[in-house]
């Protein structure tokens, strides 16, 4: 009997988290549509982030993107700990929340908890700016250890619309090679 309440339970808290998680995107954000996932896979560099506990004192961010067996998305998100002196890495999976040709996705480095990870604007899979669940996170990354002014600039400009506050923005500094680059 307590076996099957304890299991009743977390099945309402996974379909709570679920529900919650599907609908994680800050009211005015919009994802990319005729998104490409394939075209998205590999390395992608964080050029400015709002902080928070997951990434704190980290700079030289990353994350690679590859496909799994089953299509969600392994990611591995990595930086240097400046405060720590050394490398850190984690890794999770991103699912789709919809259409897989819409850039709304739940990402999960915790078990069954997830978030929302959603691609509001993306410049020729170069550059991508990406909204979290809310208002608190946000983040611009590139194919390269930096972006050009004018993308950033208009990406900066499309995360005010949605109603972020950039002067909150982080600019993640990109000085060393990473241990986890390929």
């Amino acid at each position: 009997m307590k076996n099957r309440i304890i299991l009743t339970v977390l099945l309402c808290c996974a379909l709570l988290n679920s529900m919650i998680s599907c609908s994680s995107m800050p009211e005015k954000a919009q994802p990319v549509g005729q998104f490409d996932v394939n075209r998205y896979l590999g390395t992608w560099y964080e050029i400015a982030r709002f902080d928070y506990r997951f990434e704190k004192d980290l700079d030289n961010a990353m994350a690679q993107y590859s496909l799994n067996a089953d299509g969600s998305v392994k990611v591995v998100n990595s930086g240097y700990n400046f405060k720590k002196n050394k490398w850190v890495s984690v890794t999770g999976t991103a699912e789709f929340r919809g259409e897989k040709d819409i850039a709304a996705l739940k990402v999960s480095f915790f078990g069954p908890f997830y978030a929302g990870y959603n691609i509001v604007a993306l410049n020729d899979y170069k550059y991508a700016l990406v909204a979290g669940k809310n208002l608190d996170y946000l983040w611009i990354l590139s194919r390269e250890k930096t972006i050009p002014e004018n993308v950033k600039q208009v990406f900066i400009t499309k995360a005010q619309e949605i109603g972020y506050d950039t002067s909150k923005l982080i600019w993640v500094k990109q000085d060393k090679k990473s241990p986890f680059v390929k």
